[in-house]
């Protein structure tokens, strides 16, 4: 899959939320995290890896890191 071909970590998580039925507010309250971090993450702002863990979590999601080299 090519860079322009890659969906964005935000839009991940907004459809992962969507699939549940939740709003940000209550992916918030099941995260741990505020619902403006929701909304951060969304729009693929910088929050911490711990913040992005939590929403990963609460939404059944799992993180993989890979070596682009």
């Amino acid at each position: 899959m090519s860079e322009t071909e890659q969906v964005n970590f935000g839009d991940t998580i907004r459809q992962a939320r969507k699939k549940h039925g939740w709003s940000q507010a209550e992916l918030g309250e099941r995260s741990g995290v505020s619902r403006p971090t929701i909304a951060r993450v969304e729009a693929n702002h910088d929050v911490t890896t711990a913040s992005i863990a939590k929403i990963a979590q609460a939404l059944g999601l799992t993180l993989e890191l890979k070596d682009r080299a």
